[in-house]
């Protein structure tokens, strides 16, 4: 069943009886699926609900669809991922907040550190911001989850340890470290809403004094391998690690890590 996003704001509820959909995804409707009328669609909140719903009318500027019902998603982790990611060049941010997004993160940090060589002014990163929520959104679409991931502000290395001392487990990754990565180093009783912190760096690795600074600030420095990963690569590895470790790609029992 096709999936289509609509703002909490506009009044997506189950005992509303009628939504309308317009824009870009009332054109996808129409122009490209060719869904016609009494055709299932579901529809999405971004904050976990998802709504059945079946097109009732079509005009030129918008579709109107029934709600049928409603349920939670059933594909949120269940434990709460944000990723602080030290700026790439290029695209490589917009290729990441999809794939992490699919990977079932909860939240995205962009980090400025010392060995970033981007440093957009606020304007640019505001808009940069409204991309990446944008991308996030088609990215659930696609894998099927049911909450859009906070895209928060960019923040300096140091408001980023700041950030991660309220998560209940808080990990750096870095290229020098020795010692491979394992659960059981982490310390931290891994359960239901667990909340984790992961900060990978830019494309030059974190310097050494950031890595002190967030290891004195009880972060657990781990490594990805002996092999030196892309920026790119070791975030998508560094995300697939902890949700198989701690989430929901490998043991299900998160008491007995």
């Amino acid at each position: 069943m096709r999936r289509f996003f609509i703002e909490h704001s506009a009044g997506l509820a189950a005992d509303k009886p009628l939504q309308s959909i317009s824009g870009s995804d009332a054109n996808h409707i129409k122009n490209v699926l060719r869904l016609k009328p009494s055709d299932k669609i579901m529809l999405f909140d971004g904050s976990g609900n998802e709504y059945e719903a079946e097109i009732v009318c079509m005009e030129s500027d918008k579709v109107t669809a029934a709600i049928l019902g409603s349920s939670s998603s059933l594909t949120e982790s269940p434990v709460q991922i944000t990723v602080a990611q030290g700026f790439l060049k290029d695209k490589k941010m917009d290729t990441l907040v999809r794939q992490t997004t699919e990977l079932g993160i909860t939240g995205w940090l962009p980090v400025i550190t010392r060995r970033s060589v981007p440093r957009p002014d606020s304007r640019r990163l505001d808009t940069r911001a409204e991309r990446w929520k944008k991308i996030a959104t088609e990215a659930l679409k696609q894998c099927r989850r049911g909450c859009i991931p906070d895209i928060q502000p960019a923040v300096s290395f140091k408001e980023a340890v700041s950030i991660g001392n309220a998560y209940n487990l808080k990990i750096i990754f870095w290229e020098n470290e020795t010692l491979s990565f394992f659960p059981w180093e982490c310390r931290t009783p891994v359960r239901q809403g667990t909340k984790i912190f992961i900060m990978l760096g830019p494309e030059g690795g974190f310097t050494s004094d950031e890595v002190e600074i967030a290891a004195a600030s009880g972060f657990v420095t781990a490594s990805l391998g002996p092999r030196i990963l892309r920026a790119e690569t070791a975030a998508i590895a560094a995300c697939t690690l902890v949700q198989y470790f701690f989430g929901d790609m490998g043991k299900k029992d998160l008491t007995t890590i």
